[in-house]
């Protein structure tokens, strides 16, 4: 799935950067209307890039027909996401059966800082 201008990921500024089955990489700009009062990135917001960049990754391992849903998800938030873009990359940690691990780590592109890590985990669902 490519992010597009419509969808509403591609209106909350959401883009990618790098698809392949080892990694993912996707942006988020810091907007006004996606700041919070002290005019960083919503953390909720950061979490949401953090699940669709490893999302993403792990639907790529699954069979045809299979699909992946998120069933835990750890985040630190180390820093806020002032400057941005938010650069979220998503590396494999496991690729099983029944369970898919993913790293993401989070950086503020225009500060050059880490902003968050974190570690999900996806169940891999077969067809209905």
């Amino acid at each position: 799935m490519k992010t597009t201008p419509d969808h509403l990921l591609g209106q909350l500024g959401i883009h990618d950067l790098l698809e392949t089955d080892e990694r993912m990489v996707v942006e988020m700009e810091n907007r006004p209307n996606l700041a919070n009062t002290r005019g960083a990135l919503q953390g909720g917001l950061v979490a949401t890039l953090i699940d669709i960049a490893g999302g993403r990754l792990a639907d790529r391992l699954v069979a045809d027909g299979q699909s992946v849903t998120t069933a835990d998800m750890t985040v630190h938030f180390l820093a806020p996401v002032v400057v941005g873009p938010a650069r979220a990359e998503a590396t494999v940690v496991r690729a099983g059966k029944r369970i898919i691990v993913t790293a993401v780590d989070v950086t503020d592109v225009g500060r050059d800082r880490l902003a968050a890590r974190a570690t999900l985990s996806f169940a891999v669902l077969d067809p209905r």
